[in-house]
């Protein structure tokens, strides 16, 4: 019954468009699409790097991104936070506690995933067509752009793992967030405080939002894969 209970109170939450509810919904949202959008250029153009260069250290950047690809958010959110906190490196900017902070964060999580999948993605791609564009006389520019275009489906994969990541860690986003009302109090970290409190209507209620997002990063990622296959 008391599940019945909670269930009903958390629907009636997304239904009636509770504005608390929503706000925390939108800071998730908003830090990690921002997060997303800010690292995606350079993470995947250190992914083609890494795919299309030979230089020394290359094999170790490599290792080290792909450990980066589980380390712990946590880790990232208290290497963060020493480093922006008022005895910190970059205390002076007063960026913690704040959705910028968040945003650092998230990109810094989502980064390994990106050059990682696009690292994959270019790989696996036929090298004939990184030669045939220099052939042509494309410049390196150009010749990137067409190789990311031809492997378009990988990287989009990326984006999607990328995302999925950011918009469900909580540990950083604890960390250099503080998991304030209103301005850095997104869904993991709301969920984990209406929890501890006892309140689980609003912690279901996100619960299932996150859900929503997750099945729906989870079937656009498997359209990718799929769409990339077909076009092999």
């Amino acid at each position: 019954m008391e599940l019945l209970h909670t269930s009903r109170e958390a629907l009636l939450l997304l239904i009636s468009g509770d504005a608390e509810l929503w706000q925390i919904v939108w800071v998730s949202l908003k830090v990690s699409i921002a997060a997303l959008l800010l690292i995606s250029p350079i993470a995947i153009s250190a992914g083609y790097l890494l795919a299309t260069q030979r230089f020394p250290g290359r094999r170790m950047i490599i290792v080290t991104v792909q450990a980066l690809f589980a380390f712990p958010t946590v880790v990232v959110g208290l290497v963060l936070y020493m480093l922006l906190s008022r005895q910190g490196l970059f205390g002076s900017l007063n960026l913690l506690f704040t959705q910028t902070a968040m945003m650092i964060g998230q990109m810094l999580i989502a980064a390994p995933i990106l050059i990682a999948f696009t690292l994959s993605a270019v790989q696996g791609s036929d090298v004939r067509i990184r030669e045939t564009a220099m052939v042509l006389g494309a410049g390196r520019l150009r010749t990137a752009l067409t190789v990311l275009r031809e492997v378009r489906f990988g990287v989009m994969a990326a984006a999607f793992n990328g995302f999925g990541r950011v918009i469900s860690e909580v540990g950083c986003a604890l960390m250099v967030g503080g998991n304030i009302a209103g301005m850095t109090r997104n869904m993991p970290t709301a969920i984990a405080l209406e929890t501890s409190k006892g309140e689980f209507a609003q912690g279901v209620a996100l619960g299932i939002v996150l859900m929503v997002l997750a099945l729906g990063v989870n079937f656009a990622m498997s359209w990718a894969q799929g769409a990339g296959e077909q076009l092999r």
